[in-house]
């Protein structure tokens, strides 16, 4: 098995902490450089310039005592200087004192200026997370008898709600699971986002098939789609791909199945224990929900074996849509076949890594990934022929 992202983390943990020192140190370095500027040099060379940029560096970086640490003493040392040149009360050294205090004090306001921004900035990202941990909460990592692991990851860093979903249920007809993604950006996607999970929690316990699932989400979008304006009205809707897996009360007992409906979402993979892996094409493709009135033929779930030691990888197309710097899109079949990974959430955090690594560190669109395991008995199963292998 490959290594895992954790070490990759903690070293980019460590440098960035590194890096902060450093910045922070910037100040104090920047006054003794002034000092030590002014004493090698001659009596009309000045330092003054490294002592003024100090507390602005400090500012934004540092608290209000820190900040006004550093102004004391850029202008204590000014004042110091011209004590040991003899200048002391001479008008260009008055002049650069006052400089230096003028300059403290609008550091002082600037970082307070900074300070509330970044509580406000903070008080919305604490809300946005409140937002987006009851749109979609961390499932637990066994639902079922099977071991879950899922996650959303944004573009940017401080959008942590977009148009990506996921959802994990355990019904009457066995673990259901959904992966989302809607068109379009914004509020209006937030919201279809709500709906179409809303739905999905209503309808997964009580719709016998994955058909009849499917409908309730079509409807509950159509309906959705009545509020909406302009382009969105006509043209908004969301692939999606749901999944059931019967578990019987336990996902260890005997061999697994598993049903998958696409509604013209990326192909999911199926991961098994030997490292082989199978990619769950749909042998007929289907329109995203919200265009199903486009087409007269009727969707049908299909069914894979799950077999013990195999995980079932789901995502939205931030993954696949991923590019490198030459411009090759992200293949998950072909970077994760024949790695063997020791649970659903160990995949997610090297899928999450390598799609960083190919894209040099950041994506342009949004990540919701869902995996989902079937126990091992034992001895890892070996895995049985699927419908389609690539």
């Amino acid at each position: 098995m490959r290594q895992g992202s954790g070490e990759a983390e903690a070293a980019d943990d460590a440098a960035g902490g590194a890096a902060r020192r450093v910045v922070r140190a910037l100040p104090a370095a920047l006054i003794v450089l002034g000092l030590a500027f002014d004493l090698l040099t001659p009596p009309s060379y000045t330092g003054s310039p490294f002592f003024s940029a100090a507390p602005l560096i400090a500012a934004p970086l540092s608290s209000l005592r820190a900040t006004a640490v550093t102004g004391v003493l850029a202008s204590l040392a000014v004042f110091l200087l011209h004590v040991h040149n003899g200048t002391t009360w001479q008008v260009e050294a008055l002049t650069e004192l006052v400089t230096v205090m003028t300059v403290s004090g609008l550091a002082l306001l600037t970082n307070r200026v900074v300070r509330r921004s970044g509580e406000r900035l903070a008080s919305a990202r604490g809300i946005a997370e409140a937002a987006q941990r009851a749109l979609l909460p961390t499932p637990s990592d066994r639902i079922g008898g099977l071991h879950v692991s899922a996650r959303y990851e944004a573009a940017q860093a401080d959008a942590l709600i977009g148009g990506d979903l996921y959802a994990v249920q355990d019904t009457p007809y066995g673990v259901r699971l959904a992966v989302g993604d809607v068109r379009g950006k914004g509020l209006g996607a937030v919201e279809a986002v709500a709906v179409v999970l809303g739905a999905f929690r209503e309808a997964a316990d009580t719709e016998p098939t994955l058909e009849a699932l499917a409908g309730r989400l079509e409807r509950a979008l159509t309906r959705e789609g009545t509020r909406r304006v302009g382009l969105d009205a006509v043209e908004g809707f969301t692939t999606c791909l749901l999944g059931e897996i019967p578990t019987g009360g336990d996902a260890d007992a005997g061999p697994g199945v598993l049903r998958l409906l696409n509604r013209g979402h990326p192909e999911p993979l199926l991961l098994y224990a030997d490292g082989g892996l199978a990619v769950l094409a749909p042998a007929e493709p289907a329109l995203p929900l919200g265009l199903g009135e486009l087409s007269a033929a009727a969707e049908r779930a299909e069914e894979w074996p799950f077999p013990a030691g195999a995980t079932l990888l789901l995502y939205t197309d931030g993954v696949t849509e991923a590019r490198d710097a030459a411009g090759e899109f992200y293949d998950p079949a072909v970077r994760l076949r024949g790695r063997v990974f020791p649970g659903p959430d160990a995949l997610l955090s090297a899928l999450s890594s390598d799609v960083r690594r190919h894209t040099g560190g950041g994506t342009t669109d949004d990540m919701a990934l869902l995996a989902v395991g079937r126990p091992a008995q034992g001895q890892p199963e070996r895995r049985a022929a699927p419908a389609s292998e690539s």
